[in-house]
């Protein structure tokens, strides 16, 4: 991938992660979140950056638990 294509995913991972805030519905906000953490991911993995990379496996990790783990009906 081309410098400029590296860059231009940096750019839409950080817009779709932001745009995530935007979203009332907590299940949704989740979901995009993990979105923007796996461009995140790879961004990083293209860069050599472990930070980042690890940072948004856990926020790529947390969003998944949150949004996928069974909650006992009360």
């Amino acid at each position: 991938m081309s410098q400029a294509g590296i860059e231009l995913l940096g750019w839409a991972a950080t817009a779709v992660f932001v745009g995530s805030y935007f979203f009332s519905r907590p299940s949704l906000l989740r979901s995009v979140q993990m979105v923007g953490a796996s461009l995140w991911v790879t961004y990083g993995v293209l860069i050599n950056a472990s930070p980042v990379i690890v940072a948004n496996v856990l926020v790529l990790s947390a969003a998944a638990w949150t949004t996928f783990r069974k909650v006992p009906a009360p």
